[in-house]
């Protein structure tokens, strides 16, 4: 037996403020300040974090996603937990992953987790599942790296088969068999959370979001633009392919990174010595090359807003925005003070201009209350549809 949405359908997150969703990411490094050597505890680490979330949704951000990690210099290693912790503080922040990591986790274990999540935040919640950039994970959770790509498409055909389906029979390649189970809890109002298939490399992952006709969040802070335009492009053309609807409206996210003053040779300045010493991209290019090379925006507000008020033009119109603001040890005042800016002098221009010229056709960044409504419609279609099939009756006789 397959779940149908709920009579009546709980509110779920707010409508946010405009067609696109604006929000930041963290990767949860623990790493020390370049400028004065001192490495905050993990426990420092945690909360600044929480802190940092909530100061988005003060800031009129809509969304707030969490990676998963599990290993040092990182700490994000439960991302349910810090997530379930946001939900009972915020209000209206749409709470996510950046990312879930779907070839390590137990397909099962992700079902209820991310469930009990939704049923917590009353629908504001949804994930981006990811393979990880990290190898020595895999042995970690009992997995082959060699597998990865194969691990990533199977236990998503048991996930999506697990929030849509009562009860399951399930047999494959990675895990013990499946006979009737049933994941509990039940998706929220019967819908499942909204799924995104993150990649920076791998034209099999936009395949499987389109297949699925699921999301596709390119995280574009690391190349060229020309890369992720392909990945996006091919997203868009397979979405088409199978059904879900035109190519621009397929639902594409993106990721950036910012950091910004009020003169952007402050910025330059200020931001260099946390860029130079970076866990991620430190020691590599000089910061004027990656920041002509990448979406990585350091300068004044304003060279942020016209930086990526200009990605429809790479990417077509999309349905979500998130930024890296609290990477390489940046202390915590600065993050915040770089919130305010994002709030205040970039997220309101920015979507006045992702609004302008907008088809009418090109769907908003995804909610619960939005797939609730898509859910009744669709189930008021296929009950119309079956009416229209069923043979009239005639009196006897005639």
């Amino acid at each position: 037996m397959t779940s149908t949405p709920a009579q009546t359908a709980r509110p779920g997150a707010p409508a946010p403020g405009g067609p696109v969703q604006f929000g930041i990411f963290t990767v949860g490094d623990v790493t020390p300040d370049p400028t004065n050597g001192t490495t905050p505890t993990e426990y420092e680490r945690i909360h600044a974090i929480l802190t940092i979330a909530q100061k988005a949704e003060e800031v009129g951000l809509d969304v707030f996603a969490l990676g998963e990690h599990h290993n040092p210099p990182f700490i994000p290693s439960s991302p349910t937990t810090m997530l379930g912790y946001l939900a009972a503080r915020t209000s209206s922040l749409i709470l996510s992953t950046a990312t879930t990591l779907i070839t390590t986790n137990d397909p099962v274990k992700i079902a209820e987790d991310y469930a009990m999540l939704q049923h917590v935040a009353d629908g504001r919640n949804d994930l981006i599942l990811g393979r990880g950039n990290t190898g020595p994970v895999y042995p970690w959770f009992g997995k082959d790296i060699r597998q990865g790509l194969n691990l990533a498409i199977e236990n998503y055909a048991l996930l999506h088969r697990l929030w849509r389906e009562d009860f399951v029979d399930w047999e494959g390649r990675f895990r013990t068999p499946l006979q009737g189970f049933q994941s509990t809890p039940r998706p929220l109002d019967g819908v499942p959370p909204f799924v995104w298939h993150g990649s920076i490399r791998s034209p099999e992952i936009a395949e499987q979001a389109a297949y699925y006709g699921d999301g596709f969040f390119a995280n574009n802070i690391f190349w060229p633009k020309e890369h992720y335009m392909q990945l996006i492009g091919l997203y868009r053309q397979r979405f088409e392919h199978y059904g879900h609807g035109s190519a621009d409206q397929a639902i594409v996210g993106l990721g950036g990174q910012a950091f910004m003053r009020t003169r952007s040779q402050d910025a330059v300045r200020e931001f260099r010595p946390y860029f130079d010493e970076a866990p991620v991209y430190g020691h590599g290019p000089s910061l004027e090359d990656f920041t002509e090379m990448t979406p990585l925006t350091v300068g004044s507000p304003q060279q942020v807003v016209d930086r990526y008020a200009g990605m429809r033009e790479h990417f077509g119109d999309y349905q979500r925005q998130l930024f890296l603001m609290d990477h390489a040890g940046l202390p915590l005042k600065t993050v915040l003070e770089q919130l305010d800016l994002l709030g205040e002098d970039v997220v309101p221009v920015l979507r006045k201009e992702f609004a302008k010229d907008r088809p009418a056709h090109v769907p908003d960044g995804p909610t619960h209350s939005a797939l609730v409504a898509a859910a009744s419609r669709k189930d008021d279609a296929d009950a119309a549809a079956q009416s229209s099939a069923e043979p009239v009756a005639t009196p006897s006789g005639r």
